[in-house]
């Protein structure tokens, strides 16, 4: 959830997808979250009541505004996201999502997921997430590669992202 989809170190022909295995009401909940990424929108998610909410912000901004202002927010929920490396993972699963679609993931995203038992899935699957300007790492991703547990990342993200701009 870090970089612009042309700046992307891409891993060609590699997709994967678990939607199959859900019931019609999951596959329902994964389309709606995974169409509101047409046009400007970067992130949305379905919460676990049906609701749908969605960002024009780029990066992890968007889930850490929604896991400060409520907490529960993900719990259960469906998230989709233009870009998912392992900094937008561990948000999504310190939030407790049951679902994580990205236009582009990360391997390391990938096996964030798989370890904590989220369903994901994504249109393309990158080995690692770049920086905006392509010439480099991802900050977030740097910033979380030490990471222990997902509330650490949390922390570590919520510092740098949300503390720092007061």
């Amino acid at each position: 959830a870090c970089s612009d989809l042309p700046n992307l170190n891409r891993k060609a022909g590699f997709v994967m997808s678990d939607t199959f295995s859900m019931s019609p009401q999951k596959r329902d909940l994964v389309w709606e979250a995974r169409e509101a990424l047409r046009g400007h929108v970067r992130c949305a998610v379905v919460d676990a009541a049906g609701e749908l909410h969605t960002s024009v912000e780029r990066g992890v901004r968007p889930m850490l505004l929604w896991l400060r202002d409520d907490p529960d927010m993900l719990r259960g929920a469906t998230v989709a996201d233009k870009v998912v490396g392992r900094a937008a993972a561990l948000l999504a699963i310190y939030g407790g999502a049951s679902h994580v679609y990205g236009d582009i993931m990360s391997e390391s995203a990938v096996r964030e997921f798989d370890r904590a038992g989220v369903r994901h899935s994504a249109t393309l699957v990158t080995e690692g997430i770049m920086n905006r300007r392509g010439d480099g790492i991802c900050p977030m991703e740097r910033l979380c590669a030490g990471a222990s547990s997902p509330e650490e990342a949390y922390l570590r993200m919520r510092k740098k992202v949300l503390e720092d701009e007061q």
